[in-house]
């Protein structure tokens, strides 16, 4: 992309569903925006996107592309590329750069990067990412009921995870994997809803016919399994607003660090003035259409922002021919006086 010499009201930087839900209700708005979209969603693996009403099961990336479609029927624009940066304007506007060189303007930013999951390093994992290696019960539970899941435990969350998924499933084998050993309270919950515990460091998956078979430990046991529960940890791509002077929150579930992300407003309003951010960015438990939900929501906050701008604008404007006739009245005035002042000397 070459130099753009536009200034949009709103330049959108990423174009999963809270980017394309605030860049919707922009364009409704009647503002120009641009959507930068670097084409990596988050949920690609994944074959179907689950509690999306009236898109039950519908593929992410299909989701993806009626949105493109509906934002751009209200003019709004959307291009392939990958921001690098941002820097603010001494007009409190921004100037936005891309990896290949590509540069404009916005008003405001609306940034929905999203986040990266960070897989443990246990051969396979990544391979089955999205496929029967899951991580989210309400996502995907239902599509695995009664069927033999492992839950890999990698935090303190394990015994939660195990419980949660029990609801979905009565064949639940938690591996304790490189956890320190449980409480007798937390074996006594395990216990009285049917779940193993196997001890020993998991090492990698079993796959046949390109299907997940079983999960292999240490010492060659394989346990029979078809799907396996993860952990991730939710790091936010944040390299953008970091460039703006916003660096990413740990958060902590206990203890554990479980992922980061950049600390805003309830409308996604974060501390640098003009700057909102929404989806997963900001919350990472935040589902498909949560994500959108709070890509709307900035996006009504970003425009109320520039309505006030521009009727500040307008108020300055209208003024402005009464503060020069004013100031050509005085400058009369003092003129005259001293003319007079010159007469009255002779």
């Amino acid at each position: 992309m070459s130099e753009l010499n536009q200034r949009y009201d709103v330049v959108v930087i990423g174009g999963g569903a809270a980017g394309l839900s605030g860049a919707l209700a922009l364009a409704r708005a009647r503002r120009s925006v641009l959507v930068v979209d670097a084409g990596s969603p988050r949920n690609a693996p994944a074959s179907h996107a689950h509690n999306y009403l009236g898109r039950e099961g519908i593929p992410p990336l299909e989701l993806l592309a009626i949105g493109r479609a509906e934002a751009a029927d209200y003019g709004a624009e959307t291009v392939r590329g990958e921001v690098v940066s941002a820097t603010r304007l001494p007009d409190g506007g921004f100037r936005v750069v891309q990896a290949d060189g590509g540069v404009t303007e916005a008003r405001r930013l609306l940034v929905t990067t999203g986040i990266v999951d960070e897989l443990p390093p246990v051969d396979g994992l990544t391979e089955r990412w999205g496929k029967e290696v899951l991580h989210c019960p309400y996502c995907h539970g239902y599509e695995v009921r009664d069927r033999p899941v492992g839950i890999l435990a990698l935090s303190p969350m394990a015994v939660h995870q195990a419980l949660l998924w029990r609801q979905w499933t009565d064949d639940v084998v938690l591996f304790r994997h490189e956890q320190a050993d449980f409480g007798d309270e937390e074996y006594e919950q395990l216990a009285a809803r049917g779940i193993s515990v196997v001890d020993g460091t998991v090492t990698g998956l079993e796959v046949a016919d390109d299907r997940l078979t079983g999960v292999r430990l240490a010492g060659g046991t394989v346990i029979p399994r078809e799907a396996v529960v993860v952990q991730p940890r939710f790091t936010a791509r944040s390299a953008v607003l970091e460039s703006l002077g916003l660096a990413p929150t740990e958060m902590l579930m206990g203890d554990h660090v479980v992922g980061s992300y950049i600390a805003a407003d309830p409308s996604g309003a974060t501390d640098v003035p003009g700057v909102w951010v929404a989806g997963n960015v900001a919350n990472l438990m935040e589902q498909v259409v949560g994500a959108a939900a709070a890509g709307l929501k900035a996006a009504s906050m970003i425009n109320m922002d520039l309505v006030s701008e521009d009727t500040r604008r307008a108020v300055d404007a209208r003024r402005a021919p009464f503060s020069a006739e004013a100031e050509r009245l005085v400058t009369e005035r003092v003129l005259g006086d001293r003319r007079h002042g010159l007469q009255e000397i002779r």
